[in-house]
């Protein structure tokens, strides 16, 4: 239940919307589902890992599914947009994440779709690495629910539309 983790809040809602249930993987550390969203083949996952370890279990259910990278939709925590707000794209560097960092390592590319996820700055002086391990707090309770709904949005609507489409959609 904290800052880092909010991709797998959303993948959760993906799971509900479609009403599937994420089980251990056999072959990776990992929770999938494998599903229909808005009639198109899915895999749902949540890696089991660290997030720092991501990397590994993404690249063994991309091996074990045949899922090309140019498929691959990653849902990640963005401490540089705020609460709230979405932006989707298309490949980029890892900002210091080191859950993308540990991917891009595994697939030696980053080329994939990345659904970023604003969780906005640490207040004050605090490390972003201490702030993005904390919980929301019951303030934040609505913008966490709207951006985990956004979030399951957006993934549909790439899916479904396109990267420009999507963008357009979310990116504001």
């Amino acid at each position: 239940s904290t800052r880092h983790n909010i991709g797998a809040v959303v993948v959760d809602e993906l799971a509900n919307r479609t009403s599937s249930t994420l089980k251990r993987h056999k072959r990776a550390l990992a929770e999938v589902a494998e599903t229909k969203l808005d009639g198109h083949q899915v895999v749902l996952a949540k890696p089991l890992s660290y997030m720092n370890e991501s990397g590994g279990p993404v690249k063994a259910l991309a091996a074990f599914y045949k899922i090309p990278l140019e498929q691959i939709i990653v849902l990640h925590d963005e401490l540089d947009i705020p609460l709230e707000s979405i932006r989707i794209k298309l490949g980029g560097g890892d900002n210091g994440h080191n859950g993308l960092k540990s991917i891009r390592s595994a697939f030696n590319s980053g080329d994939w779709y990345r659904i970023r996820l604003g969780i906005g700055r640490p207040p004050g002086q605090q490390d972003p690495s201490d702030f993005v391990l904390k919980p929301f707090s019951s303030s934040e309770a609505v913008s966490v629910a709207t951006l985990r709904d956004n979030g399951a949005d957006a993934v549909a609507k790439l899916i479904e539309s396109g990267l420009q489409v999507a963008q357009s959609a979310f990116n504001s």
